[in-house]
């Protein structure tokens, strides 16, 4: 396989993938051009090796400096912007695991602790309602407490952690 053909396999792979990350599929193929990139490229560069308009470039880039997995980098004497992804692959799962707890977890838990203040109506529709939203709420703070253990972890606890769960 050449490495062009290789490169937009990738790119279109990571783009398809991103939409189970909760991005967009340009989201991901930008995401993917500058995790694959040398160098960091410029918004004209990104426009042009992925055919997409200066504004999706710009929203998107945008975006995932958002999520904290992209991050904008100045070369002297050009007044252009340019814009690199970090290479280190746990450290991006991590930062993108931090994001989805803030965005999905975080909230999800804030509704559920307050759902259980409910307390007008048919008392046995309201107890079975409560033990299933804390049933719930349980089960999402404990995914919670693993997803900041992992976020919290370094490569050494995470990988040996993996190979214990593959024995």
């Amino acid at each position: 396989m050449q490495y062009d053909e290789a490169k937009q396999k990738f790119i279109q792979a990571w783009g398809t993938l991103g939409s189970a990350w909760g991005i967009n599929k340009a989201m991901g193929q930008i995401h993917a051009l500058l995790l694959i990139s040398e160098e960091p490229l410029s918004t004209e560069e990104v426009m042009e090796e992925l055919h997409i308009s200066r504004g999706n470039a710009n929203m998107n880039i945008r975006a995932l400096m958002d999520w904290g997995i992209v991050h904008k980098e100045f070369k002297p004497g050009d007044r252009k912007e340019y814009f690199k992804a970090d290479k280190d692959v746990l450290e991006l799962a991590r930062q993108v695991s931090r994001e989805r707890r803030r965005r999905e977890i975080e909230p999800v838990m804030r509704v559920l602790e307050d759902v259980q203040q409910v307390n007008e109506g048919d008392q046995k529709s309201i107890e079975h309602f409560k033990k299933v939203t804390g049933d719930l709420g349980e089960f999402t703070q404990q995914v919670d407490g693993a997803l900041d253990k992992f976020i919290r972890s370094d490569k050494n606890w995470f990988f040996q952690v993996l190979l214990k769960l593959m024995r």
